[in-house]
């Protein structure tokens, strides 16, 4: 695997925002937990996602809806040559609770960044460090795993995903229509065409329809999670298949702390470890 971060330049973005207390009443209502969120109310695990939006005109997006990599100005991400995009899985310490109505302040800062030849072809790796601070403290630090890739082939076949366990203590069904994925991409300003594009998901990423979005299939973990533990001091997930718009799951938690994503069909989507 070749290391490419020691040969890129450091890089760091800094965005502010206010934690607008509508917007985070607006998420809840999206996943069906609606709820009156006040000033300086504690705001759920992972919530720093709805803000701190990157809004740029469209000639600064690439193909696929996201900010084009390679732009000194706009993205922290170089090009690495690879047109897909897939958000692998994160790491979260929560330090501190973020709380809704004040300002907060997000530092984005490249990790790591490698590329390696798998079985599909080229992939590159990006590792990026978020710390999200409140009142001068660290509330949240996260890291996230990015995967580029190139367009598959027409006639290749689809990787055998995993099997879920079956031994969780407890479970809910979760349901993924458009109207679920419409309304999470647009709260957190997220235009991946593979979330609401059918045609483009199908034709050009070769999904087999709309795919969930892995940081939703994160959120809902995390709020079972807290729902089990209390309040979270880490929270780890890693993405193992998509789930399309049209397909039903079962969020699943075990006594461990274990918590996965297990499919219709029974394979694995999402695994979990929350502490």
């Amino acid at each position: 695997m070749e290391n490419l971060a020691q040969n890129a330049p450091p890089r760091e973005m800094r965005q502010t925002d206010v934690m607008d207390p509508a917007r985070a009443a607006a998420l809840l209502a999206t996943l069906g937990r609606p709820a009156a969120v006040q000033t300086g109310d504690a705001l759920p695990p992972f919530f720093h996602q709805i803000y701190f939006w990157q809004a740029l005109p469209p000639a600064e997006l690439g193909r696929d809806g996201h900010p084009a990599t390679g732009t000194s100005d706009n993205s922290v991400i170089p090009d690495l040559g690879l047109p897909r995009r897939m958000w692998a899985g994160g790491r979260l310490e929560f330090h501190a609770s973020l709380r809704a109505g004040l300002a907060a302040e997000k530092i984005t800062t490249v990790a790591d960044i490698s590329r390696k030849t798998g079985r599909s072809g080229p992939l590159g790796f990006v590792t990026l460090q978020h710390d999200i601070m409140q009142d001068g403290q660290l509330t949240t630090r996260e890291f996230q795993d990015l995967v580029y890739r190139e367009d598959p082939a027409p006639d290749a076949a689809k990787p055998q995903p995993p099997l879920a366990p079956v031994d969780e203590t407890h479970a809910e069904p979760a349901i993924f229509d458009t109207t679920l994925l419409f309304r999470y991409s647009a709260l957190t300003f997220n235009g991946h065409r593979i979330h609401y594009d059918e045609a483009y998901s199908r034709q050009t990423e070769g999904y087999d329809g709309l795919v969930s979005h892995g940081p939703l299939l994160a959120q809902l973990l995390m709020l079972l999670a807290e729902r089990q533990l209390g309040p979270l001091s880490r929270f780890e997930f890693r993405a193992t298949s998509p789930l399309m718009h049209h397909e039903a799951a079962t969020l699943c938690w075990r006594d461990d702390g274990t918590l996965w994503v297990r499919g219709p069909d029974g394979r694995l989507n999402m695994t979990a470890k929350a502490s």
